[in-house]
């Protein structure tokens, strides 16, 4: 299965590369940096060009980890992580169906990541050049883990920045009651 594999972490990967630069670069049709920064605002991640910088630099830079199979289960705690988020802020409240905007596609992604380093990368891989090559079922479980607490993470402390800078909006200048 050596092929199967590859073809796997390529066809991932290389789709996690894409996302990445759309929102890095506005490839493939993507938004860019502005657009990014527009839709992290809109989600509460606050500093919005933080995030955007976080999550397309993850998706491009583990994206090409994983098609590499370098560090695979690194990669794929990233992509996990960037993937829970997306369900937790975008997906979860339209239920599981992609046709309703749903979190079908996400899961997909998911699962499919912790099966890759459950099985490993395969004999194609640098992992396996390096004699680096981590799987198994624990490996597996730590990288879902790292993912989901990645996004824990990222989100609260993308929220918190947001009530930080709603407090510090500038509102009307107070007025004194006092004066005649």
């Amino acid at each position: 299965m050596p092929v199967a594999r590859l073809a796997a972490r390529v066809a991932i990967g290389g789709l996690f590369i894409g996302h990445g630069t759309q929102k890095l670069m506005g490839w493939f049709g993507g938004p860019g940096l502005e657009g990014t920064d527009q839709m992290m605002t809109s989600l509460g991640l606050h500093p919005p060009r933080r995030n955007s910088l976080a999550a397309g630099a993850t998706e491009a830079g583990a994206g090409a980890m994983l098609a590499a199979g370098l560090a695979t289960p690194l990669a794929a705690a990233g992509l996990i992580g960037v993937m829970t988020t997306a369900i937790r802020t975008v997906h979860w409240s339209n239920g599981p169906w992609n046709a309703n905007g749903g979190y079908e596609y996400n899961l997909a992604l998911i699962t499919a990541l912790a099966a890759l380093v459950e099985v490993g990368p395969g004999e194609l891989s640098l992992d396996r050049a390096l004699g680096t090559d981590r799987h198994g079922t624990d490996w597996a479980l730590g990288a879902l883990a790292l993912g989901v607490a990645a996004s824990l993470a990222t989100t609260a402390l993308g929220h918190r920045e947001a009530g930080r800078a709603a407090a510090h909006q500038p509102g009307p200048a107070p007025t004194d009651q006092h004066t005649p």
